[in-house]
């Protein structure tokens, strides 16, 4: 099946309708832009593909990831590394994760810390590394046989509430929040991430004929609210907190959460959705996204708009106009679900122009910075025509994550380069360590010769890299095979805010020459 593109740009001009002020003209190649792919490991879905596989098979899997979806350009990835209160990482609050070692609480063998291995390829390849984790899942089933005996479930079972055939952590309780709390305080305090990710599980999806029973603790700690104001104060409070935590630690972590696509549907709140969800954030799973970013707890919101552009009960095109009206003080990505391409019962999935419509509809919105797309394994030896297309079409050029709202500030220095060398296979430059910029990435640029050289062109990426640092000095290495025949060069810093700085040009020098 191939995609027509100027079918693309007539069901785009079909749209232009539904647009607000809030809109643009789209931008075929944007130099910013956030594209990430959820890396998900709860029952193996994405990785690894099997939880008994050796760990040099698990390495290989992992790295084909990242290559693959280093080669489409994205460059940020959402690694879940917490599902059901284990722990991807070794961990004094939870025990290593069976879908990792096959038996929970067993470490790999060889031993290896696999959070900080995943976060050490995945910078080595530019990609931000958002660590996910699930706060409130305590377990995906029943069998409690398959348990660590340091699980929560037995260390703690006061705080548990079954439901639908798992274990839940009782969101109401102030020592479940005091603990998950210092999960993620952990996390961010031992590794070296970009982000904490939360997903859209809050107090759980409402099942028929059950009941989620926190009676007890909405008796003693209610205080006079209706229930689901109760509920929604809980989850807030904890949002809140993880957000303080967070940025007391290491203030440049963002934290971004990917709430279920609907808040409220319009016939329950004219201040929602033109939408007939069957289940919303606010009225099921009392999750308020919208307080979150009304309060600034939150870095970058990234609603899962899993259906079709004119779906007719929760359209992504009516959603991605609701989201960019009533998105504040947060960066906002869409979230994008390649796990339906030829797989749903929507026909509209059979087309494989839906998900490259999907990212030329969300650049239309200006306030819209990009997407991520669940998940990883739907585009690994699979629907190659469609990463194909994308590839070569929405994605033709690199491009670089802005710097959240909260997180935006003048990088003071410039690279300042020290030396240059280049021969048939490497260019190699030595850069001054910066006096005032804590450095994460440094982009290089390349164009014909100076006058043509603009780092706010996309085409002109080279690569977006880390670097060793020697005797205070910056070094980085790129393929001469991607400089190419130009000959002068752009030198940008990524600060760990994300950040860029001014960029350095210069002349490149001839071969085996060093300046």
């Amino acid at each position: 099946m191939t995609i027509n593109k100027s079918f693309t740009l007539f069901f785009l001009g079909c749209f232009f309708s539904f647009l607000s002020g809030i809109a643009q003209k789209k931008i075929s190649y944007p130099k910013n832009e956030f594209r990430a792919v959820w890396i998900a490991t709860v029952v193996n879905i994405d990785w690894p593909k099997n939880n008994i596989d050796p760990i040099e098979k698990q390495k290989n899997d992992f790295l084909e990831i990242l290559d693959t979806y280093k080669k489409l350009n994205y460059n940020a990835v959402i690694v879940q590394i917490r599902s059901v209160g284990d722990a991807f990482y070794p961990s004094e609050l939870a025990p290593w994760s069976r879908y990792l070692t096959g038996k929970e609480g067993v470490p790999p063998k060889p031993y290896y810390d696999t959070l900080q291995w995943m976060i050490t390829q995945a910078h080595a390849r530019g990609f931000e590394f958002h660590a996910w984790l699930n706060p409130y899942r305590a377990t995906f089933d029943l069998k409690t046989e398959n348990l660590s005996p340091n699980h929560d479930l037995f260390k703690h079972p006061d705080w548990m509430i079954k439901y639908g055939g798992k274990y839940y952590y009782n969101p109401a309780l102030p020592e479940v929040q005091n603990h998950l709390i210092k999960i993620v305080e952990e996390v961010v305090k031992n590794y070296d991430i970009d982000a904490i990710h939360f997903d859209d599980y809050f107090y759980p999806y409402t099942i028929s004929g059950e009941k989620f029973d926190d009676s007890l603790s909405y008796e003693k700690y209610g205080n006079g609210l209706s229930l689901a104001d109760w509920r929604r104060s809980n989850v807030s409070n904890f949002v809140k907190n993880i957000s303080t935590t967070i940025k007391n630690c290491k203030p440049w972590v963002q934290f971004g959460i990917s709430p279920f696509g609907v808040w409220r549907n319009k016939s329950v709140d004219p201040k929602g959705s033109d939408t007939q969800s069957g289940q919303t954030n606010y009225d099921d799973l009392y999750a308020d996204p919208v307080a979150w970013m009304d309060n600034n707890w939150i870095d970058y919101i990234l609603p899962q708009l899993y259906w079709s552009l004119d779906h007719p009960k929760a359209s992504y095109s009516k959603l991605l106009k609701w989201w960019s009206e009533n998105s504040k003080n947060t960066a906002i990505y869409i979230g994008n679900s390649t796990y339906k391409i030829r797989n749903d019962g929507d026909k509209s999935w059979d087309f494989a122009a839906e998900i490259p419509n999907q990212i030329d509809f969300t650049r239309t919105f200006s306030n819209v910075q990009g997407n991520a797309f669940f998940s990883a394994k739907w585009f690994i030896n699979k629907n190659l025509d469609i990463a194909q297309f994308v590839s070569e079409n929405q994605y033709k050029y690199p491009a670089l994550p802005l710097a959240v709202p909260h997180l935006k500030q003048i990088v003071i220095d410039t690279p300042i380069l020290n030396a240059i060398a280049k021969d048939s296979t490497t260019c190699d430059f030595t850069i001054q360590n910066p006096l005032n910029t804590k450095v994460r990435y440094v982009v290089v640029y390349a164009a014909k010769n100076k006058t043509q050289l603009n780092s706010n062109d996309p085409s002109q990426i080279v690569d977006k890299v880390t670097f060793d640092t020697q005797s205070g000095c910056i070094f980085v290495t790129v393929p001469t095979k991607k400089i190419g025949e130009n000959t002068s060069c752009g030198i940008t810093f990524i600060d760990f805010y994300g950040n860029e700085s001014t960029c350095t040009a210069i002349d490149l020098p001839t071969e085996n020459k060093i300046k």
